[in-house]
């Protein structure tokens, strides 16, 4: 029977059948398990070494030979359990993993009940700073994935909690440590499953899969550290007090080694790596060298050959477990292939200065969550691909391909509570297209007057959550539906000159001493003088300043030249609900009014120009009074009109802002009333 025909009878993988996929930088590892009482059982288990280096330190970069592989792996699995494979679970590299701290605040502005909304906007402030710092120095464009995050220190009123939920105060405060990978990584890795014909069921980091399957949830209690000595990279994971802490990674890891084999004896790689494995096995190493001459080294010869590198992996891989620690840990595990090599163990703990009865080989827990009839589990080797399984199988990393965002699956990091924005900054959004920003206006002074030409507003994002209107901070769950349609900026306005000798009925517009073409386009803090019949409709004004100060007669602070809804803060994202009101007119209607003649003894117009209102507007900011001119086509204000005297930069925000109008909670598109009470502050 032809061999298409099988494949057609095969039947399709079922719901609960467990595709892991272990993509390292030697060799993609395979497992096929299912659930059984509580436990994974591994059913087949496949490895396939790349045939050249297709990957550099965890990171892919040749995608087409990757997949290449991957897909031998993918039929030797089917072919041995007569199902067709469509979906595998799969690890990102934490080559490019990126943490740092944050630190976020919230000022009540009255003594309150902490609920989840509070803080949810606490720790995303925190996030938010953390983000920050990582970005100082770099270009905007880079994205950023969140991959999680974990506090680490919670503050009421400068007092330690273990928890603020259900407390009352006013001084929240919360410290975390943040994980991001960059764009790239996560590309590649979908790439190759595409290449392959999977679909990505579950996504999670290889750290936090390896310590999945060596370090059970009951044992987190513990200050335990978990080294995961792979090919390219070594991956460090961090958990007490019952939760992980922290990630990071070395860039030395087995390669290093191998390599310093393949100088010191001239055989290629995988003599060397043959050798590698040898050493603790045998006193006496044969091999044949790239010339074709076969010799016999002792043990410890080889070793003395190594040790070099050896020190040079074992001290950076100790150099970060003690800085992300902040110390040695209770114990240590090692996992991955290149944690096999004889005597590393006991350098480890001499590094660390700990007891070396407290380092030990990953395995001796893989029997807590996984058992197999096929195979040797016990495998430090085996930690990455066994921790995948683990972690989809037993509901310790959220399933992606069971939410979906604007029909596609989500690429998810971590398990526990995910927020609709969590989800957004883990599928590379940010906070900023959240609520974009308006266009710039036009501001001129025309004969010692302002005269302002506002931007198109910025059109908000668009947050649906099962078809319902969602916020950022509603909580999403396994089989949810997310639509996100991001914020687009407003169109900047431009004013040519008719449009303004138009609104005021005027023929002429003058500007330094010479007369402006209609079709002239005015910039922003141009100062013009009106005539009609070629005389000025009052005396001129000239100032030597730029442009007069917007809002006549008041203190309000000093305003920015741009007066556009910024990039907003997530925070004020977060805690304002979807706008219910009509966004403000793009722009300024022109008057109806007709052109004065023109020219040399022309009489005045006989009907005066069309005159701007002069009902002047009337706010409290912050405590203040705000006087505000009446805008020229009468239109009313919005509080986003504001935001350019609250002092604020909301371009680059730190902490979450309080919108609220009467004390009530609003939008940027929120209407005002005359004397409305208008708060634009910091929440801390």
């Amino acid at each position: 029977m032809p061999e298409t025909e099988n494949l057609e009878q095969r039947p399709v993988q079922e719901e609960d059948l467990i595709y892991a996929l272990d993509i390292g930088t030697r060799s993609v590892i395979g497992m096929l398990g299912r659930v059984e009482e509580g436990r994974v059982r591994i059913l087949a288990v496949e490895k396939q070494p790349h045939p050249k280096r297709a990957m550099m330190d965890g990171q892919i970069e040749d995608i087409a030979q990757v997949a290449t592989v991957v897909s031998k792996v993918t039929q030797r699995l089917e072919k041995s359990m007569g199902r067709t494979l469509t979906r595998a679970c799969v690890a990102a590299a934490g080559r490019a993993l990126r943490m740092e701290r944050g630190h976020g605040v919230l000022e009540l502005a009255e003594t309150g009940k902490i609920g989840e909304e509070l803080m949810g906007k606490l720790e995303a402030a925190a996030v938010a700073e953390a983000e920050q710092a990582l970005r100082q120095g770099e270009a905007d464009t880079q994205r950023l994935f969140l991959v999680g995050y974990t506090v680490t220190q919670l503050q009421l009123d400068n007092y330690p909690m273990v928890s603020l939920l259900g407390h009352t105060g006013r001084v929240l405060e919360a410290d975390v440590v943040a994980t991001f990978l960059p764009g790239e990584v996560i590309d590649s890795l979908y790439a190759v499953m595409q290449q392959a014909g999977l679909e990505v069921a579950s996504l999670t980091l290889e750290p936090i899969a390896a310590l999945n399957a060596a370090i059970p949830a009951e044992l987190r209690l513990l200050n335990l550290a978990l080294v995961d000595i792979g090919a390219g990279t070594s991956d460090i994971a961090i958990c007490r007090d019952g939760s992980v802490v922290g990630y990071t990674m070395a860039t030395v890891a087995g390669d290093e080694l191998t390599e310093a084999l393949m100088r010191g004896y001239l055989v290629d790689y995988r003599t060397a790596e043959e050798m590698k494995t040898a050493l603790g096995k045998s006193q006496h190493i044969t091999f044949t060298d790239i010339l074709g001459m076969e010799q016999t080294c002792e043990a410890e010869e080889i070793l003395d050959t190594v040790s070099t590198a050896t020190a040079s992996l074992v001290g950076e891989v100790a150099d970060r477990v003690l800085e992300l620690n902040g110390g040695p840990p209770s114990a240590l595990f090692l996992a991955g292939g290149g944690s096999k090599f004889t005597s590393l163990r006991e350098k480890m703990a001499e590094a660390l200065k700990m007891d070396d009865r407290r380092v030990a080989m990953a395995g001796a827990h893989f029997k807590t969550s996984a058992y197999s009839d096929v195979v040797e589990l016990n495998d430090p080797e085996y930690t990455t691909p066994l921790g995948i399984a683990i972690s989809a199988g037993l509901g310790l990393i959220s399933d992606s391909y069971r939410i979906l965002l604007n029909g596609r699956p989500a690429k998810l990091f971590r398990n526990g509570r995910l927020t609709a924005l969590e989800l957004l900054m883990m599928n590379g959004y940010s906070y900023r297209d959240l609520l974009g920003r308006n266009g710039k206006s036009v501001v001129l002074d025309v004969d010692g007057k302002r005269l302002a030409f506002h931007g198109e507003p910025s059109i908000p994002a668009q947050l649906r959550i099962n078809g319902e209107e969602g916020r950022p901070s509603d909580v999403v769950h396994a089989g949810d539906r997310i639509e996100f349609v991001p914020a687009q900026d407003g169109v900047d306005r431009t004013v040519l000159a008719r449009e303004v000798m138009e609104q005021l009925g005027v023929s002429e517009l003058w500007m330094d001493g010479e007369l402006v073409s209609p079709e002239e386009e005015l910039p922003t803090r141009s100062q013009l003088e009106s005539r009609s019949g070629g005389i000025p409709t009052q005396p001129a004004v000239r100032r030597a300043a730029a442009a007069p100060t917007p809002v006549p007669d008041t203190p309000a602070p000093t305003p920015r030249a741009r007066t556009a809804v910024p990039e907003v803060a997530q925070a004020a994202a977060m805690s304002a609900p979807r706008a219910a009101t009509t966004p403000p007119p793009a722009a300024p209607a022109p008057s109806a009014a007709p052109a004065a003649a023109s020219g040399p003894g022309a009489e005045p117009a006989s009907e005066p120009p069309q005159q701007i209102p002069t009902i002047q507007h009337q706010f409290q900011l912050n405590g203040q009074p705000l006087i505000l001119p009446p805008k020229p086509d009468g239109a009313p204000y919005y509080l986003m009109d504001l935001l350019q005297y609250s002092g604020i930069d909301f371009k680059h925000l730190d902490r979450p802002v309080r919108l609220r109008v009467n004390g009530q909670g609003c939008t940027f598109q929120q209407k005002l009333e005359q004397n409305d009470q208008v708060e634009i502050r910091y929440d801390g």
